[in-house]
C-alpha cells in the first residue's frame, strides 16, 4: 500500500497546478466578451472630421509615462503660448454654463453642486485644427476614432467639476475612449494680483509617483497646496510611489492624457480614471478639453 502511494505522489504533484488553475477558473465569473453593435451615425457638428486644406508648424513636445495601466501620459509644452492666446481669445464671447449629461446623453442639466464652470465649443480656426492634428497624432491615429470638438472650460472662485468618469458606458463597443486635460491658463480674478490656487484635477484611485522630479507637475506630500482637499483620495495616502491618488497642478500648457477602456476585448472601462477638477478657491482657471470618441478596442 505505501509503495503505490509513494508512487502516486509524483503524478499528483505533477498534475496539481494545472488542477488547482482548472477549478479556481471555474469558480470566477468570466467577463463575457464585447458584443458590438454597427458604427453609430457621426454628429459632423460635434466629431472634427480631418481635412487637408491648412498646414501646420512644427511643434515640439515631451512626454512622460505616468501610468501603464491605464495608460496616462504627461505632456509638456502641448500647447504654445501663441495657442493659448488664441483659445482665450476665441472662447471668450462663447462662454455658456456648463451641464452634466443623464441617460447615456438623453438630456443635460445645469447642476452647479457637480459641475460649476462654463464652457465654449470653440470654432475650428487654423490654430485649432492643428491642435487637434496633435491630438491625434499622439494617440497614433487610431483606427475609427475621431477627435471630438474642441471644447474650452472656464472655472472661477468655486468652480469645481465633482468625481466622474469620462467613459461613461461604452454601449455596443463604442465611446469616448481617450481623454485630454489641457490647462490653458491661471488668470488673475479682477486684476487684483492674486494668482490661481486649487484647481488640480485629481485621480484618487489611480497609482503612481509622488516624489522626485514628478513634485513639479503633481502634488507631493509636504508641499502643502492640495492638502486637505483629497489629494490622496482617501485611498491609501502616504508618500511615495505606489500609494492611491495624485493631484495634478495646473501648469498652462502642459496636458495629461488618459486612456479610458481596457484593451481585453470587454469593453471595460478603467476604475482609475475616476477623476475630479477640484475646487478653485482664488483666481480664474482655464483648462481645454480634447476627448476621443469611436471604436473601443
Amino acid at each position: 500500500m505505501i509503495t503505490y502511494l509513494l508512487a502516486l505522489l509524483p503524478v499528483l504533484f505533477f498534475f496539481a497546478d494545472p488542477l488547482s488553475q482548472l477549478f479556481s477558473s471555474s469558480c470566477e465569473r468570466p467577463v463575457p466578451p464585447l458584443r458590438r453593435l454597427p458604427r453609430p451615425r457621426l454628429n459632423t457638428d460635434l466629431v472634427a472630421l480631418e481635412a487637408d486644406n491648412y498646414t501646420c508648424d512644427p511643434h515640439a513636445y515631451q512626454v512622460h509615462v505616468y501610468s501603464r495601466a491605464p495608460l496616462v501620459l504627461y505632456v509638456e509644452n502641448f500647447l504654445s503660448v501663441e495657442e493659448r492666446k488664441h483659445l482665450l481669445e476665441i472662447s471668450e464671447p462663447l462662454y455658456t454654463p456648463s451641464t452634466i449629461t443623464h441617460n447615456g446623453g438623453d438630456s443635460t442639466s445645469h447642476t452647479p453642486s457637480i459641475r460649476n464652470s462654463e464652457v465654449a465649443l470653440i470654432p475650428r480656426t487654423t490654430l485649432v485644427r492643428c491642435i487637434e492634428d496633435r491630438a491625434r497624432a499622439l494617440q497614433g491615429w487610431q483606427r475609427e476614432v475621431w477627435i471630438e470638438r474642441l471644447r474650452v472650460q472656464r472655472y472661477r472662485a468655486g468652480g469645481h467639476y465633482a468625481h466622474h468618469f469620462d467613459w461613461s458606458s461604452g454601449r455596443g463597443g463604442w465611446g469616448r475612449v481617450g481623454s485630454f486635460m489641457v490647462w490653458v491658463e491661471d488668470q488673475e480674478e479682477g486684476g487684483d494680483g492674486e494668482r490661481l490656487e486649487g484647481g488640480g484635477t485629481e485621480f484618487p484611485r489611480l497609482r503612481g509617483a509622488r516624489e522626485g522630479r514628478w513634485c513639479e507637475f503633481v502634488e507631493c506630500p509636504g508641499q502643502g497646496e492640495g492638502e486637505g482637499e483629497g489629494g490622496d483620495g482617501g485611498e491609501g495616502g502616504g508618500d511615495g510611489e505606489g500609494k492611491k491618488g495624485v493631484v495634478f497642478k495646473v501648469m498652462p500648457g502642459n496636458a495629461v492624457y488618459w486612456e479610458n477602456f481596457m484593451a481585453d476585448g470587454t469593453g471595460r472601462g478603467y476604475d482609475e480614471t475616476w477623476h475630479a477638477g477640484l475646487p478653485v478657491t482664488k483666481g480664474v482657471k482655464v483648462g481645454l478639453n480634447i476627448w476621443s470618441t469611436g471604436r473601443i478596442e
